[in-house]
């Protein structure tokens, strides 16, 4: 366990850093399993945009640092190709 104040202090808020980042990648896997649901069931349409939101979230993790930025380009690439072979 830390002693210095200062590594208190890091520790502290390297423990509130995981909590957020742990609630950021947590939604972004939702919407990503959300989007691969709708887009094996429902129209072009409501994958369109589910696929705004998810690309959304996903950017907004990247700026944040959460997640790689290529790591987040590849996962809109990935979900954009899925998207545009459903039934056009």
């Amino acid at each position: 366990m830390a002693y210095h104040k200062s590594a208190l202090k890091r520790a502290r808020q390297n423990e509130d850093r995981r909590l957020r980042n742990k609630s950021v990648k947590t939604s972004v896997k939702n919407i990503v399993k959300e989007m691969r649901i709708d887009a094996s069931a429902s129209s072009k349409e409501a994958g369109l945009k589910t696929l705004n939101t998810a690309k959304s979230k996903i950017d907004k993790a990247a700026k944040k640092g959460v997640i790689h930025k290529k790591t987040a380009s590849r996962k809109i690439s990935r979900l954009s190709k899925l998207i545009n072979n459903v039934s056009a």
